[in-house]
């Protein structure tokens, strides 16, 4: 019989839209494998290509959407795949979702402020929203529900990418996440 992997773990960093998610989980993901732990991502960004090449960004999808993320998230750590996942996720029931499926779970909130999401924003969604074009942005038209209680904080206005991603790590490792890794 083949040996159990243990199971992986997952880090869903979640922000405001232009929040820096992307970049610093590609930051994480580098300092993680330079630590000989390998990551799989799951950006929403890139997933939405493929699984919703024209998005209506409507209540059903978001929760469809989102389930399937906790879906591929936890079949990943159940087969010792660690993850990241970059997803805005703006309802706190979506990364609770995960956080209940998977075993090794933690939340790391991107803190940036709406104006300088605004200021950042590499596909004009914020400009989009204010023009009354798209009304379902999170923070900008759309609510957002920030984590109560996530396992890290990274000031992603204050900090680059990569310093947001040494310091996910700091907070993670401090809390013990990384222990027998």
């Amino acid at each position: 019989m083949p040996k159990e992997s243990p199971p992986g773990f997952a880090i869903w960093l979640t922000g405001l839209p232009s929040s820096g998610k992307t970049t610093v989980a590609h930051a994480l993901a580098c300092l993680l494998s330079q630590r000989s732990i390998p990551v799989q991502l799951l950006d929403s960004d890139e997933l939405r290509k493929e699984l919703t090449p024209n998005p209506s960004y409507s209540p059903e999808e978001r929760e469809w959407f989102y389930r399937v993320i906790v879906f591929l998230a936890g079949l990943l750590t159940d087969n010792g795949v660690n993850v990241l996942i970059a997803a805005t996720a703006p309802r706190r029931t979506y990364r609770q979702a995960a956080r209940a499926r998977i075993r090794r779970f933690a939340e790391a909130y991107l803190i940036c402020s709406p104006e300088v999401c605004r200021s950042r924003d590499p596909k004009g969604l914020w400009r989009m929203a204010e023009e009354g074009k798209i009304g379902a942005l999170p923070g900008g038209g759309a609510p957002y529900e920030p984590p109560e209680s996530p396992e890290v904080l990274a000031d992603t206005a204050r900090f680059s990418a990569e310093e947001a991603a040494k310091e996910i790590l700091y907070q993670l490792k401090e809390r013990g996440f990384f222990e027998g890794r």
